[in-house]
């Protein structure tokens, strides 16, 4: 049965060089497992940094946030993707700009769901998981070096 989900796409970044709400939405139904409503918003580096200084106490922007509020069904939460930090990664390790954001919205979709990556164990479970579903949309495997070809969209 196919999982039913809302998902808000909202753009507070000045950032141009960023994924559209269907790209979005292409990548979140691929990695959930269950129903849900989301919302995942886009930020630049201040409001970045803000978030993480507050939720997590480290003083830098990260790449992706996770928050849920709700991990019964359905699933609620909200997923922060930092837009010049993901352009900067993209750049420093030589992959797609939109098939690193895709990795990343997956990767921000298996937190919700309960998958985390600070255990050795967890860590190989969740980068599998990762790259299966990413395989199934058509990108490579973000964890391996290879000339990454522009993906679908």
């Amino acid at each position: 049965m196919e999982k039913s989900f809302k998902l808000a796409v909202q753009y507070a970044t000045n950032n141009t060089e960023i994924p559209t709400r269907p790209q979005f939405r292409r990548w979140v139904k691929a990695a959930l497992m269950q129903d849900a409503e989301i919302v995942l918003r886009l930020v630049d580096e201040s409001e970045g940094r803000e978030l993480n200084r507050q939720f997590r106490h480290k003083d830098y922007a990260t790449n992706v946030l996770t928050f849920v509020y709700n991990d019964t069904q359905p699933l609620m939460g909200d997923i922060v993707l930092c837009a010049p930090v993901v352009g900067k990664e993209a750049q420093q390790q030589h992959k797609n700009l939109l098939a690193h954001y895709a990795h990343l919205t997956v990767h921000g979709v298996l937190h919700l769901q309960g998958y985390d990556h600070i255990e050795d164990a967890e860590a190989v479970v969740m980068e599998q998981l990762e790259t299966q579903i990413l395989a199934r949309l058509g990108y490579a495997d973000p964890y391996q070096e290879h000339d990454n070809a522009i993906p679908p969209q």
